[in-house]
């Protein structure tokens, strides 16, 4: 029944149907006021309960995509504003119930440190709720928000774990695609391979052998006469004619050499979900040399990578372009950019690669403007 859902959306229904069942009091009270409540607390009852949800199903919506930014994190705030005013308006511990929904979403929405830090604040800001209540002593308040805690813990850790096999599926699914990118590249590298290899044996050996066999023939012309004359200059013929076609073949086979990057980019792009990669490359972009086309390949990744866990970025854009003696890639997302001073492991593969075929590359990084990079790679043939 539930094999087709996520582990966000699982997260998420399971939180508004936890929201769902704390309203099942507020109906009850708008049916028979049976708890002593003013009309008034009743009336800020039902908004602070219906504003709950609404944001609630506001921020989950992006569970799982990409960073969260500070509006998502003032939303936190209001709704954890608002789980804690249900309490204070129901006089009852209903608020407590609704924090535990917002458990479930901290280590998506604040990560594992700062969300631990929430989850206790966000309770103990119920001590003074209960404590105002005439039955409840100051001890009293304090033991029942800790028994609160307890509950939300295993919401919290339930999300934890949510969270954890999510990235790891990702993560899967990420070095999947890099895989297939690295075996379609392989593929075109083999049949590369064999069109050249093949169109040398085609050179070597018959081209060879048939310009012998016109040589011969050519001699021959000059030793027979009459009509057998007239069948050597047609053998001749033949053979420079069949020559003719072998060195054709030849050239289109070694023109034909060439690897298209588009499927391999493809494939590496299809394995990352949670980030939307804009690929712009002409149709007609190939590189001759395999291990060129590598160095495009793995510089790709790496800008995935980047994009992914450092930027927490929400879209790449990937730019490909050929100029006369060079490949060209730009880049760049909209992540949360940073100092680009210190080059991590991964730039500085990149950069090495470059360096080795006489490449170069650029990089810059902006807070609040995302992460910018240029790859420069000079063809085989360029001087």
């Amino acid at each position: 029944m539930f094999a087709h859902l996520t582990h966000t959306q699982l997260l998420r229904y399971a939180g508004l149907f936890t929201w769902a069942c704390v309203g099942i009091p507020l109906v009850l009270n708008s049916w028979y006021y049976h708890d002593g409540l003013s009309r008034a607390d009743l009336i800020a009852w039902r908004i602070v309960y219906v504003v709950f949800g609404a944001g609630y199903w506001v921020l989950t919506r992006r569970l799982g995509h990409g960073r969260y930014r500070p509006m998502d994190i003032a939303l936190l705030a209001v709704i954890t504003t608002c789980a804690i005013a249900v309490s204070h308006f129901s006089n009852s511990g209903l608020g407590g119930g609704l924090l535990l929904v917002i458990a479930g979403i901290l280590p998506w929405v604040l990560g594992l440190r700062v969300g631990l830090i929430w989850l206790v604040v966000q309770h103990l800001a119920l001590v003074p709720v209960f404590s105002g209540r005439a039955d409840f002593s100051l001890v009293e308040a304090f033991l029942q928000a800790l028994f609160y805690v307890g509950y939300s813990t295993v919401a919290f850790v339930t999300g934890l774990v949510a969270l954890q096999q999510t990235q790891a599926r990702e993560e899967q699914r990420r070095l999947i695609s890099e895989l297939h990118a690295t075996r379609a590249l392989l593929a075109e590298s083999t049949r590369l391979n064999e069109r050249v290899r093949i169109s040398r044996e085609l050179h070597d050996l018959l081209g060879h052998h048939l310009t012998a066999l016109t040589l011969n023939l050519e001699v021959a012309t000059h030793l027979v006469e009459g009509k057998a004359q007239e069948h050597v200059q047609q053998a001749k013929f033949l053979a420079k004619l069949l020559l003719t076609d072998v060195r054709e073949a030849v050239s289109q086979l070694r023109d034909g050499a060439a690897i298209d990057l588009r499927e391999a980019l493809e494939a590496l792009i299809e394995g990352v979900p949670s980030l939307r990669i804009h690929l712009d490359m002409p149709e007609s972009l190939v590189l001759s040399d395999p291990l060129r086309a590598q160095v495009v390949l793995r510089c790709a990744q790496e800008v995935i990578t980047n994009a992914v866990r450092h930027a927490e970025a929400d879209n790449l854009w990937i730019r490909l372009v050929r100029d006369v003696d060079a490949v060209v890639m730009q880049a760049h997302d909209d992540g949360r950019g940073g100092d680009v001073a210190a080059f991590g492991n991964g730039l500085r593969g990149m950069r090495e690669r470059l360096a080795e075929y006489g490449g170069r590359l650029t990089v810059g990084a902006h807070t609040h403007r995302g992460f910018a990079l240029d790859a420069h790679l000079p063809l085989e043939n360029s001087p």
